[in-house]
């Protein structure tokens, strides 16, 4: 079997004695021309795998900063093509992983055999879909499969073990652990459970072990010692480029 690029790069940051870096940015944001600019600067400042968003009207799982820049992004005329061909014009440009974070009528619209083809082409490495659940993703996953592409699971706090072995049975990339039960955002603290829930995904998974929702600095992260492999940040990215108009100073937090 082969294995997914988006867990060698992980694997090989854990070797070198740290945690995977995935910033996530909304695709557009904050406008068409920054978005690029902010892309290649998260690329340059260390981020080892990029999590994009396409916009879509009804995010459900995501909190208000992410909302906001999203429907931003939409107004400003963002789509899923124009963020495949922008990807596509810049394909073997960055030494990041990339990776498509979306729901599933946008990918249905556009049409997925179609979907995994450009992404493929685009340098695209994987795929987040919140809103498809397992007992319906065997098709996505086959399309996204055949052109290399790993399917990147979600589980949760209220995720139990034999769920989480479900999902491990056919996770590749890396696992993404929502650390609350609730939107996307910053916060100044987890909740209890988060422990339980990350020592069943070690249990279950194979697969690096990536924590995303309500990370806003290193230092959260001591906490959580040897129980994640990666960590995705999102909220604080968005809320610190409208403050500065720039990743730079936010990524170098985390060298």
């Amino acid at each position: 079997m082969t294995t997914s690029r988006l867990t060698e790069r992980i694997r090989k940051v854990n070797a070198a004695g740290r945690k995977a870096l995935i910033p996530f940015i909304p695709g557009g944001f904050p406008d068409l021309g920054q978005f690029w600019t902010h892309l290649e600067a998260l690329d340059a400042g260390g981020a080892d795998i990029i999590e994009i968003g396409v916009p879509f009207s009804d995010p459900c799982a995501d909190g208000p900063v992410v909302e906001k820049a999203s429907i931003q992004a939409l107004e400003a005329g963002v789509s899923l093509k124009w963020l495949l061909d922008g990807l596509k014009a810049r394909a073997g440009r960055f030494q990041a992983e990339l990776v498509l974070m979306g729901y599933l009528n946008p990918f249905l619209q556009y049409g997925f055999d179609k979907l995994a083809e450009d992404a493929a082409a685009a340098g695209v490495s994987g795929f987040i879909i919140p809103d498809l659940p397992l007992n319906e993703d065997a098709p996505y996953r086959a399309a996204l499969k055949g052109k290399g592409m790993a399917l990147v699971p979600l589980v949760g706090l209220n995720t139990d073990l034999e769920r989480m072995k479900a999902y491990a049975a056919e996770a590749e990339g890396y696992v993404y652990v929502v650390s609350v039960l609730g939107t996307t955002g910053a916060r100044e603290s987890f909740p209890a459970e988060l422990a339980d829930a990350l020592a069943r995904a070690r249990e279950a998974f194979s697969v690096p072990i990536a924590l995303g929702f309500g990370i806003k600095e290193p230092g959260q992260l001591k906490v959580f010692g040897d129980s994640i492999d990666a960590v995705i940040f999102g909220s604080a990215l968005i809320t610190h480029i409208r403050e500065t108009g720039s990743v730079d100073a936010f990524m170098a937090r985390w060298a």
